[in-house]
């Protein structure tokens, strides 16, 4: 089963870049020296660039960078934009990219972040995340099932795993770390 990814999150782009952050957070309990930034200014062989997330941690006896670019678009996310990531990525020596949408993603680009390890994210509304057997459409879920708001969906090829603030392991995968 599919989750409902057509409800978009109705978060200004400031907030919106901040969700994505304290999703991104929420991975990082369990890794060394864990540090997120919002709007950080990474110098790359080409010149600076500013991105909407870094993510830094250590692992494995050497220190990591992830950049994370989030597009608050009505528009499914177009390859270029994972292609211009993927530049970004190789300037500033990152170890990952994460491109997030509330959109959703061509499936060109899935293709093309599928060959160059770029992990896709599309932020919805957590009701996402709540799931019934009927035939009818799917209800909202009940105040007792404790959603999260929002919570990202991680595209991969023909199948997602959720990312949330509250568990970590699909988040730290994205990250690109298996195990911690």
């Amino acid at each position: 089963m599919t989750p409902r990814l057509e409800v978009q999150p109705t978060l200004t782009p400031e907030e919106y870049e901040l969700t994505v952050q304290e999703i991104l957070d929420g991975a990082g309990v369990d890794l060394a020296d864990f540090r997120s930034a919002h709007l950080e200014k990474v110098a790359g062989v080409d010149g600076d660039y500013i991105f909407d997330i870094t993510v830094r941690f250590r692992a494995l006896g050497a220190d990591f960078l992830v950049i994370v670019e989030c597009k608050h678009e009505r528009r499914k996310v177009e390859r270029q934009d994972v292609q211009i990531l993927h530049d970004k990525i190789r300037s500033t020596g990152a170890h990952k990219g994460i491109l997030c949408s509330i959109a959703g993603f061509q499936s060109g680009t899935i293709e093309y972040a599928a060959v160059h390890g770029i992990a896709l994210v599309q932020m919805v509304d957590g009701a996402s995340t709540w799931f019934t057997k009927s035939i009818h459409s799917a209800s909202s879920p009940p105040p007792w099932a404790n959603s999260p708001k929002y919570v990202g969906w991680w595209c991969r090829g023909n199948s997602m795993s959720l990312m949330s603030a509250d568990v970590g392991e699909y988040t730290r995968q994205a990250l690109g770390i298996d195990q911690v």
